[in-house]
């Protein structure tokens, strides 16, 4: 009958400039919607350069590079008889485009241009591209040669239009589109077209692929259609983490759900619908019929080819699911852990090193880098060759399978309890419990001689010796006493993640991790270049009240009974003297709001160091990338504290008033 049509989305882990390997998993990935009968496929935002590519943007190699990747595309036999949707940046008239090149049997049948380009938070668009302004529009694109040899075309239509099929009549969206308050779906499904396809660059935060999933389901709630959404997936080569959730959706109802964290670098979610679904359900919206007559056409490029087949009366169709989405505790489970796997394989690391307190922060740290070993041995044993080849290659034995995340915990993880005169037992306990619990290989070292030796060189230039402030010291060298502490504490934590597996007889270097929470990093309550300086931050980006739900998650999921002290434990950095063999020092205790824009304005200069984190939130205080604010400040906030003392001034008075009121 010619209904029914089998549609491919695809989440693929590509890597900004890793045009060998992204091509790879492009051609995996149509082969495997090929196999599945899919006649229609469609790929990520800017899937063969990487989307992450920022500045390299700029230069014409990465526009060279991505045409050749593209005629490799079309030779090969993989994209026959199948409708191929992949992305890659555009020069036309010497504007740069994010676009789609959509093709079929060595033809280009449309370069479409993003239209509305994501400029906010962690993305920098504009920077790079320019958005197509001209609506409905279409031009000449001259073909460069290699893909004229190809195609055998010198141009073919760039701009906005949509494809008209047999059968059919398609439509893209480019991720921020589908944001954007007028998208292009709109206009499109009131000029007839069925399929919206949507190739994403969707970063991870918490509780946003609630607000994504609302966002596909809606655009055709009112509208009919199909909605089609690919994403990208992984640790592309910076802070953030492209989580998947490819979707495919029909009349407002979810109909295939793709993995939101997954090992898997190609991941290919196939759905087969009824057209006439699509029809009948417009059929009974008359203002949308209204509005539908009277809409300016699209520009439609016929493509003699049909998504369905003639024959498909028995073909099964498929139904509405329930969306099941993680918990803000299994994504920090789930999330940072993937983000971790791909830089440690990438980074072609042996491991991490983790510096590890015996309090919340570092230790939720650890289990992240435990959760991250429980996805590699459950991806091992779902048969994934690329993870075992990545497994055997970071642990040096290529006969080795990682069965039990403990042991393989142990293998690529070494924790680290660095105790000073001004540590307590009972951290250095809780550390020692958590790493047997997790199997990490610990190290007990005492950091006394360093910072003696350090303080001593100070005391032998200078004749004088800092005292900490319950021996009679000023505020001044209380301080310095500590932040010689916490800077000892980097050198040898780098110290020995380059050597600690030399020591051991096995080759290779730890990548450091450090763990100073979103909170902290706002308040700038850590040292500079202390363990806060690192390699990687996987929880940079999230708030402490956030990591003790995670904690908790932790110990009812993975049965890590060494947290429950942790969590009941008072916070403490043990970088004072002990009163009586008990801690003097306590940290976060509650402030006011004047307080906290003071530490924030007088620590922001730490921002500018901050060891890279994982982008969990919108409130992210990285200045590099996300939290453009300058770090030298007026700290007296003169005029903005009067406006606060305006305000508290205003509610006393309206108090008085009502005790006033109810006496009477």
């Amino acid at each position: 009958m010619g209904r029914a049509v089998t549609v491919a989305a695809c989440a693929l882990n590509q890597w900004a400039l890793d045009f060998e390997g992204n091509l790879k998993r492009i051609v995996k990935s149509i082969g495997i919607a090929k196999s599945s009968g899919a006649r229609y496929r469609l790929g990520p935002e800017l899937e063969i350069c990487g989307y992450g590519c920022l500045d390299h943007y700029y230069e014409s190699d990465t526009l060279l590079h991505s045409f050749q990747v593209l005629a490799k595309l079309l030779e090969s036999p993989a994209t026959q008889d199948i409708i191929c949707d992949v992305g890659m940046p555009v020069l036309h008239r010497n504007v740069r485009y994010n676009c789609r090149v959509i093709f079929l049997n060595k033809k280009i049948l449309l370069i479409r241009p993003k239209i509305s380009l994501a400029n906010t938070g962690n993305y920098r668009e504009l920077r790079w591209f320019t958005p197509w302004t001209k609506a409905r529009h279409v031009e000449e694109y001259f073909l460069p040669r290699i893909i004229q040899e190809v195609t055998g075309q010198e141009t073919v239509p760039f701009g906005d239009a949509v494809l008209a099929t047999k059968d059919t009549c398609l439509g893209a969206e480019i991720c921020e589109e589908l944001w954007a308050p007028n998208s292009p779906h709109i206009e499109m499904g009131l000029d007839g077209v069925e399929i919206f396809a949507n190739s994403s660059g969707s970063h991870h935060v918490l509780r946003k692929a609630h607000t994504r999933v609302d966002l596909v389901n809606s655009a055709t709630a009112k509208n009919g259609g199909i909605y089609i959404l690919a994403n990208q997936k992984g640790c592309d080569g910076d802070r953030l983490y492209y989580d998947g959730c490819a979707m495919i959706s029909m009349n407002g109802e979810t109909v295939a759900q793709g993995s939101q964290f997954s090992l898997d670098d190609v991941e290919v979610l196939v759905a087969t619908l009824d057209l006439e679904d699509v029809r009948s359900y417009r059929a009974e919206i008359s203002s949308r019929n209204l509005a539908a007559s009277k809409v300016d056409p699209y520009p439609r490029v016929k493509v003699n080819f049909a998504l369905s087949s003639s024959d498909d009366v028995a073909v099964p169709i498929c139904m509405p699911i329930q969306w099941r989405h993680h918990s803000p505790e299994e994504e920090i489970s789930l999330g940072p852990a993937c983000w971790l796997w791909d830089y440690l394989r990438r980074s072609k690391q042996a491991g991490f090193l983790l510096p590890l307190s015996g309090g919340i922060d570092s230790s939720a740290t650890a289990c992240i880098v435990y959760s991250m070993c429980h996805q590699v041995c459950l991806a091992v044993k779902n048969g994934n060759a690329d993870v075992l080849a990545d497994v055997c290659r970071i642990v040096n034995d290529e006969t080795y399978v990682p069965e039990d995340p403990r042991e393989f915990c142990k293998r690529i993880f070494t924790t680290c309890y660095m105790a000073s005169e001004n540590s307590s037992q009972d951290t250095c306990n809780r550390a020692k419990l958590l790493a047997e619990q997790i199997g990490s290989y610990h190290i007990n070292l005492n950091i006394d001689a360093a910072v003696k030796a350090v303080v001593g060189i100070f005391s032998m230039v200078t004749g004088r010796t800092p005292l900490f402030s319950v021996f009679g010291g000023s505020k001044r060298e209380n301080l310095a006493l500590q932040n010689v502490q916490a800077r000892i504490r980097m050198v040898l934590a780098y110290l020995f993640a380059q050597l600690t597996l030399w020591t051991r007889g096995m080759p290779g270097g730890l990548l450091v991790l450090g763990s100073a929470n979103v909170d902290e990093s706002l308040r700038g309550y850590l040292t500079k270049y202390d363990c806060s300086s690192a390699d990687i931050n996987p929880i940079g980006g999230i708030s402490k009240t956030d990591l003790k739900n995670f904690i908790q998650y932790c110990i009812e999921n993975f049965h890590l009974t060494a947290l429950r002290s942790i969590m009941s434990a008072p916070p403490t950095a043990e970088l004072e003297p002990l009163v009586d063999g008990q801690v003097a020092q306590t940290d976060e205790v509650a402030s006011k709001v004047k307080h906290f824009f003071r530490m924030y304005s007088l620590n922001r200069h730490k921002m500018t160091t901050l060891t890279p984190s994982y982008h969990a939130e919108n409130y992210s205080p990285d200045d590099n990338r996300f939290d453009l604010r300058p770090f030298l400040y007026n700290t007296t906030w003169s005029w903005q504290f009067r406006c606060i003392d305006k305000e508290v001034s205003k509610l006393e008075q309206k108090e008085e008033i009502s005790l006033v009121v109810d006496t009477d």
